[in-house]
């Protein structure tokens, strides 16, 4: 069996750890009320907040600019405000993955854990229970379940898999690019490169 987490980072290669931090878990784990994955805690952790291969973006939650709490609460609230029944069916998530319900934030409802510049979002579902599993909308209203955690989603993301629903890779041959994100005004994005994939 793969443990994607360890295949995941190796090919990003070594983290950076920057903005590490227990304690800023701890309260942002505290205003959602569950915890985040261990496997997508090592990975903010050892990256983020970072562009991956020109398109993903993670945040993280102990730095003031890209805020992971912040960000996950306003795309919450912007989620939240789509009327679901005045959604055609083939883009109605409730039908397409067979929900009962769709809500965003709470005990029950889809947590956004990342985005791209191409408009798509990784949702968490079932947070906090260990049959949690991921719904990935794609920019353009199509809706994708995956049976996985996100370091497995990850891993599939770089080595060119479809993680969006169908013929939504977004591979980029090479090692992965990684761009450290600015954090102060006088900070310029500085990139830097994972292992080679051998691709």
């Amino acid at each position: 069996m793969t443990d994607h987490q360890a295949a995941a980072m190796a090919v990003l290669g070594p983290g950076r750890n920057r903005y590490a931090d227990p304690a800023a878990w701890a309260q942002l784990h505290a205003e959602l009320g569950f915890e985040l994955p261990g496997d997508y805690r090592a990975i903010v952790d050892a990256y983020a907040p970072v562009r991956l291969n020109g398109h993903l973006y993670l945040s993280h939650p102990a730095t003031e600019r890209r805020n992971l709490g912040r960000w996950i609460r306003q795309t919450v609230r912007a989620w939240s405000e789509v009327d679901w029944d005045d959604v055609a069916p083939d883009e109605d998530p409730r039908l397409l993955c067979g929900l009962k319900s769709l809500r965003f934030g709470g005990d029950d409802g889809l947590w956004p854990l990342a985005s791209t510049d191409r408009g798509e979002t990784v949702f968490l579902a079932d947070a906090g229970t260990a049959s949690a599993w991921l719904l990935v909308e794609d920019g353009e209203g199509g809706w994708t379940r995956y049976d996985m955690g996100f370091a497995e989603w990850l891993h599939r993301y770089l080595v060119g898999e479809d993680t969006a629903g169908p013929n939504s890779s977004a591979f980029h041959p090479g090692p992965v690019e990684l761009v450290s994100l600015p954090m102060a005004p006088e900070d310029r994005p500085a990139p830097w490169y994972g292992s080679d994939r051998g691709m």
